[in-house]
């Protein structure tokens, strides 16, 4: 399959008519799958209406079946066609935060979207995403729009088309290309079925904001305990991990940088994932600033680059330092845990 793209300025007018929207629209439109930006991450996007399209995004991704797809919208009114109730509750969420990088899972109305797309569950995940170019294809699209991050499973999720190439190319029809995401991780999902709201994935909208909005905000039990069943089957998962071994290191630089001479010893290509702060007071054979640790956001915009970079340097084994388990740091802790399969050496 030849891999289209299309590269598109995000900040040009009339962004619903402009001729490579229209055109990934169209291939939508014919159940092909699109790759599209979003604020978060880029978007593997497919017909949410559709079996067909729903699973060609499984087979590009190599996608295990029973992880439900969140489903991308451009108006809220889009709702009434497939949630079967929508909390006032959600109503709050939506109003705080939408459009922007936060997923509200519904109770589902029966026999609109495909079943492939929620996975069988009574359930459906929704989001609005806050990217100029994301909201201009759905609109011309007119379709709700089944989207996981387009990647290979498994795989640091992709901030740039080139990531998306990387690992999909020849895999999708296309890729719109919108630049450089801006969030970096990808969305809160936000269980909004019961009285109080769920936290299944931490994400680029905080618990903090959360609850200043609609007050107690709970989290999955899983998050915390590895023997708990996750709520959302795409968290059984491992993902964005680098093809090397990843560990997550609890201590001082000193000891950081003993655990990376004794792998050295060994012979092995050693990487290690710092910030800017920190850049310079290790020695590895290659050592990458991911952020500002002042500044948990960068880190958070920059950690699947960084993650997808050590591939490019072959390295062998990857040390990371750990980062503050608060605000957006719960979610970038979230993703390395994840990416290390929870690989933790302490001091």
């Amino acid at each position: 399959m030849n891999t289209m793209v299309w590269k598109v300025d995000k900040y040009v007018d009339n962004l619903e008519n402009n001729p490579q929207v229209v055109d990934a629209a169209n291939f939508l439109r014919k159940n092909e799958v699109v790759a599209l930006p979003t604020e978060t991450v880029y978007g593997l996007g497919g017909n949410a209406e559709s079996d067909e399209a729903v699973a060609k995004i499984y087979v590009a991704k190599g996608r295990p079946g029973d992880n439900p797809l969140i489903i991308h919208i451009a108006e809220r009114e889009q709702l009434k066609q497939f949630a079967a109730e929508v909390p006032a509750l959600a109503e709050t969420l939506m109003d705080a935060f939408w459009p922007g990088p936060l997923t509200i899972i519904f109770k589902r109305k029966e026999g609109v979207l495909s079943e492939k797309a929620t996975a069988g569950l009574a359930t459906v995940a929704v989001r609005m995403p806050d990217h100029p170019v994301a909201l201009a294809l759905l609109k011309s699209c007119g379709l709700p729009i089944a989207a996981p991050s387009a990647n290979s499973s498994g795989k640091p999720s992709p901030t740039k088309a080139e990531h998306v190439l990387d690992d999909l190319n020849g895999k999708i029809a296309g890729v719109l290309d919108g630049g450089v995401t801006g969030v970096g991780v990808e969305s809160t999902v936000v269980d909004c079925t019961e009285m109080i709201p769920v936290i299944l994935r931490p994400g680029g909208v905080t618990k903090e904001q959360l609850e200043a909005v609609v007050g107690e905000v709970r989290e999955d039990a899983a998050l915390t305990d590895e023997a708990a069943q996750p709520k959302a089957p795409g968290m059984k998962y491992r993902h964005y991990a680098p093809n090397a071994p990843l560990f997550m290191v609890s201590g001082t630089a000193g000891f950081l940088q003993r655990l990376v001479e004794e792998k050295r010893s060994e012979g092995l290509r050693v990487g290690l994932l710092t910030t800017e702060e920190n850049v310079s007071g290790y020695d590895a054979d290659l050592v990458l600033a991911c952020g500002r640790r002042g500044e948990l956001e960068t880190v958070a915009a920059a950690l699947y680059d960084t993650l997808r970079r050590f591939n490019q340097e072959n390295v062998d084994i990857i040390f990371s330092e750990i980062f503050p388990n608060t605000g957006v740091g719960h979610a970038i802790m979230n993703r390395l845990q994840k990416a290390a399969g929870n690989k933790l050496i302490s001091e």
